[in-house]
């Protein structure tokens, strides 16, 4: 077998060197760069809104007299108002009816309103939207677990 001149031997050493070469280099920084300004420019910006937070104090207000409506939402249209069971379309009534009865008695009237595990999100912002409705001002989520009807 005939051996080309041109080809340099395997193994001694040859003439070519590895070298880096920096201008693609550059060019793939400038474009993850152009990229990044780019998509960071595309977010869309948050919009927020001002909140009063609640300040608090050392000494707790006396309101052991005076206990919150609770009104639970279950599944479907399955409310309980103080423990009984009812409809969603009587939580308006019960809810004007308790505001009523409260402020002849000379007490803010509260609201607690609380799920079980079946509840549904729009069912609870239909009773919030029922106490709001109602007049009532002192309006409460629960969010520990409660049992149905407890």
């Amino acid at each position: 077998m005939a051996e080309n001149p041109d080809t340099p031997e395997l193994g001694t050493g040859g003439s070519k060197k590895a070298r880096i070469e920096i201008i693609p280099l550059i060019d793939v920084i400038f474009f993850l760069l152009a990229t990044f300004v780019l998509f960071t420019l595309s977010l869309n910006r948050i919009e927020s809104m001002e909140t009063k937070l609640p300040v608090t104090s050392k000494e707790k207000p006396d309101r052991t007299d005076d206990e919150p409506l609770i009104v639970q939402v279950s599944d479907g249209n399955t409310v309980y108002i103080a423990r009984e069971p009812s409809d969603m379309a009587d939580v308006y009534a019960r809810i004007l009816h308790y505001k009523e009865s409260t402020v002849n008695q000379g007490k803010v009237p509260r609201v607690l309103i609380s799920g079980d595990d079946r509840a549904k999100y729009g069912a609870l912002i239909k009773a919030l939207d029922y106490a709001k409705a109602a007049g009532v001002e002192e309006i409460s989520f629960e969010t520990n677990y409660r049992l149905s009807g407890k």
